[in-house]
């Protein structure tokens, strides 16, 4: 997006840009879903595709993360601070790195996902995407939040949001905790150095619905400075 563009999407709203560069960034985790199911098929030319519209998107995530903060304005008359709006769009930023290190990772090295795991897997992974889609969701509201001068219902309503997003972060725990006790269970009968990477990628999947809560407690952060 050129410079001249952003600042007239600032002109109409300086949290628009916020918003935009949440959705790319949720667009790349979403990705990660079909790409997973490419990766269990062993669809290798499938995953490689999604593979690099993961990268994509994370890169014009980026591009957006640095004109926002090139031209994010330093005198916002709104009732959040301009340190906490640039705070808020690093985190969301690293939702989408996240996504293009597992999908990157996962190519690298061709890897097989354990039949005894693949059903486990993938739901493990849809509900960490779950995370991503609740912030994305919170992240929406912030217009009516500007236009209500964060005061009323609609806190309450962005409120609830942010308590669903930590439930579902919670849900991401237990089934990682699940998932690392069964990939124990078989480690035995695996490539050492696979089992050592899919213990990461599925720390790393985790990590995706960890920083969607942290985009969310920086957006309580912000309800409450407000």
């Amino acid at each position: 997006m050129p410079v001249n563009s952003i600042l007239g999407v600032f002109a109409k709203s300086p949290i628009k840009p916020l918003q935009e560069h949440m959705q790319k960034v949720h667009e790349a985790s979403k990705k990660l879903i079909p790409f997973m199911e490419a990766v269990i098929d062993q669809q290798w030319d499938d995953a490689r595709a999604m593979q690099a519209e993961v990268s994509r998107l994370e890169r014009e995530a980026d591009s957006l993360k640095r004109e926002i903060r090139l031209t994010l304005p330093g005198g916002l008359f709104m009732p959040v601070e301009r340190t906490d709006m640039l705070e808020l769009l690093t985190q969301q930023d690293k939702i989408a790195n996240k996504a293009k290190d597992i999908a990157g990772r996962i190519i690298g090295r061709e890897m097989v996902m354990p039949a005894e795991l693949q059903e486990d897997l993938k739901a493990y992974l849809q509900r960490c995407i779950d995370a991503v889609s609740q912030a994305a969701k919170a992240i929406n509201e912030l217009d009516d939040l500007l236009e209500t001068g964060f005061r009323g219902r609609e806190v309450n309503l962005v409120e609830e949001m942010i308590q669903q997003l930590d439930r579902i972060e919670d849900d991401t725990d237990h089934m990682q905790i699940i998932l690392r006790r069964r990939l124990f269970s078989i480690e035995d009968t695996l490539n050492p150095v696979d089992v050592m990477f899919l213990y990461k990628i599925l720390e790393w999947a985790g990590d995706l619905a960890d920083q969607a809560e942290r985009v969310g407690s920086r957006l309580e952060l912000m309800l409450a400075r407000a």
